[in-house]
């Protein structure tokens, strides 16, 4: 029985030839590059006078190429500090249901990119995701 399935694993090896997609090569770069950066936790308090929230969140940034991680990386303290204050001028409504953190994190997008065009002359970030979410 083994040395059936080992002439079958064999056979099998004979048979598999490497797959590229059409127009690559073999050891050829590629092109689509997608990182993310990982920015620090935030934590911030919200919602104006009154009782005291908080809303715990962490932040990842889609870049579409190494000049862009670097980019980002070289601005990170303004683009954490203008985060702080985008998070901390929300309301309780908007952050309350998926919809409305949608809508903060293209609010949060549109920020970074505003950012990135007047340091580095163009937008750069393709998209920015929450990957917690957690308020208090």
């Amino acid at each position: 029985m083994k040395r059936l399935l080992g002439g079958l694993m064999c056979l099998m090896m004979l048979f598999v030839t490497p797959v590229w997609a059409e127009g690559e090569e073999e050891g050829a770069p590629v092109e689509d590059y997608v990182g993310y950066v990982e920015l620090k936790p935030f934590i911030v308090n919200f919602g104006g006078p009154g009782k005291t929230r908080f809303l715990k969140c962490e932040i990842s940034i889609s870049v579409g190429s190494e000049a862009t991680q670097f980019a980002v990386n070289q601005h990170m303290a303004q683009i954490r500090n203008d985060l702080v204050f985008l998070l901390s001028a929300q309301s309780e409504e908007n952050v309350s249901s998926v919809k409305a953190q949608t809508e903060l994190a293209q609010s949060g997008l549109k920020l970074v990119q505003n950012i990135l065009v007047e340091e580095v002359g163009e937008a750069m970030v393709n998209d920015l995701f929450f990957t917690s979410f957690v308020v208090q």
